[in-house]
């Protein structure tokens, strides 16, 4: 259950801090405090986390750099919190490895459903421990090949020409959701709906193309060539 769940937040702001370990603690989840981005690194570095939500504007190390540095070490999502809400500020929270963005002031009920939504992907798509990863059975039926590329559906990892490729659970989940129909063309839209589980808006359509860049940029050989997740102009992407 995801009221289990470990969670980070990452904050220099102690009464945003207070808030929400008050209000995540109600719904049964645990909840370490981290001042800072150093703080939240070492906090990561030491134990593990099934959600970090995290701050932007903060001394030391931002937002944005303590994201870079938390995804050389765990794929757990990573939730922005944040008072900047341009377009601009959320494309640089989803291209450093972030999840998804919620704006300040926030609602009880939409972080709460935030949350469990990003846990419930993640511990689908990423829970198993190794031992289970390794006792699972790997029948033809659990992987699926594309060119040099290698899923194993039943473990949810993924191989390149034979070497481990790491994946947020989001690009995960837009990966499967291409490699699972191929030559099909999903929209924008379409992607964001499936993925995101949530209704699309303006401004969306950035936010997959992002997750998409991220994701070539770790599977193709030559992202800016891509072989494998293709754009289908005016119509969305489609995987070969």
């Amino acid at each position: 259950m995801e009221q289990n769940a470990q969670i980070l937040v990452v904050d220099d702001n102690p009464e945003i801090r207070e808030i929400i370990q008050i209000l995540l603690s109600a719904e049964g989840f645990t909840v370490t405090e981290a001042e800072d981005g150093v703080a939240a690194v070492e906090a990561v570095e030491s134990s593990a986390f099934d959600l970090v939500i995290l701050d932007i504007m903060m001394p030391n190390l931002n937002g944005y750099q303590t994201c870079g540095k938390i995804r050389e070490r765990s794929n757990a999502p990573i939730l922005f919190l944040s008072a900047r809400t341009g377009e601009g500020d959320k494309m640089l929270g989803f291209s450093s490895g972030g999840d998804d963005y919620l704006a300040k002031p926030f609602s009880y009920s939409e972080l709460v459903g935030r949350v469990k939504a990003l846990i419930r992907r993640y511990r689908v798509y990423q829970g198993k421990s190794f031992a289970e990863q390794e006792e699972s059975s790997r029948t033809d039926n659990d992987i699926l090949r594309i060119r040099n590329l290698t899923i194993h559906i039943d473990t949810s990892t993924v191989e390149v020409d034979g070497k481990s490729v790491e994946l947020t659970d989001t690009e995960y989940e837009v990966l499967i959701l291409l490699a699972m129909h191929r030559r099909q063309i999903f929209s924008a839209e379409h992607i964001y709906e499936s993925v995101w589980k949530e209704a699309y808006y303006y401004g969306a359509a950035n936010t997959v193309m992002v997750h998409i860049r991220n994701l070539r940029k770790k599977i193709e050989k030559d992202p800016q060539k891509p072989l494998m997740i293709k754009t289908v102009w005016g119509k969305g992407y489609r995987c070969e």
